[in-house]
């Protein structure tokens, strides 16, 4: 199998972009209940995760792609996610004002990502988890993450829905 060609900037940037608008058509109809319900105790809610969304759209990403384009040999922080998640308690919050924040972010982001010269993909910054990571690395990652997470809200409201399947159930067991 051959090797994947790398992402061009403007692709990430097209693929940022999609994930924002899958995000906002599928969030946008869902009943509240379902945007705030932990499928298990120690599981992130639908919010959470868009708060998630939100941090690393600030620092995880966007933040690190700058902080490398503005110096030499940069040190990146590292982030506990779950930490992070409850200082914020994203729960708390209103889903709808989650989701603009996110989409604010995900614009700047997206013209920042698509006016990026080839030459700085190959500069870099130095994770304390990871070791060095490039412009290109992360966005391709960048890419990553997000469909992560939409499986992961895909998930949560898959696990919402499962209880009222009744006899259904058993087309999806194996």
């Amino acid at each position: 199998m051959a090797q994947p060609i790398p992402l061009t900037p403007i692709e990430v940037a097209e693929m940022l972009r999609a994930a924002s608008e899958l995000l906002q058509i599928e969030l946008g109809a869902l009943p509240t209940q379902l945007l705030g319900w932990h499928p298990a105790a120690e599981e992130w809610c639908i919010k959470q995760v868009l708060g998630h969304l939100i941090q690393t759209e600030q620092t995880g990403f966007a933040g690190r792609i700058r902080e490398i384009l503005a110096s030499e040999d940069p040190q990146l922080d590292a982030l506990d996610q779950n930490e992070e998640a409850l200082k914020r308690n994203d729960c708390a919050r209103e889903a709808a004002e989650l989701l603009e924040a996110f989409v604010l972010l995900r614009n700047e982001s997206c013209k920042m990502v698509a006016d990026l010269p080839i030459s700085d993909l190959q500069r870099g910054g130095w994770h304390p988890d990871v070791g060095f990571m490039r412009v290109a690395d992360l966005l391709h990652e960048w890419v990553y993450h997000d469909r992560d997470h939409i499986q992961q809200i895909m998930a949560n409201i898959q696990a919402y829905t499962w209880d009222n399947m009744g006899a259904t159930q058993k087309f999806y067991l194996s």
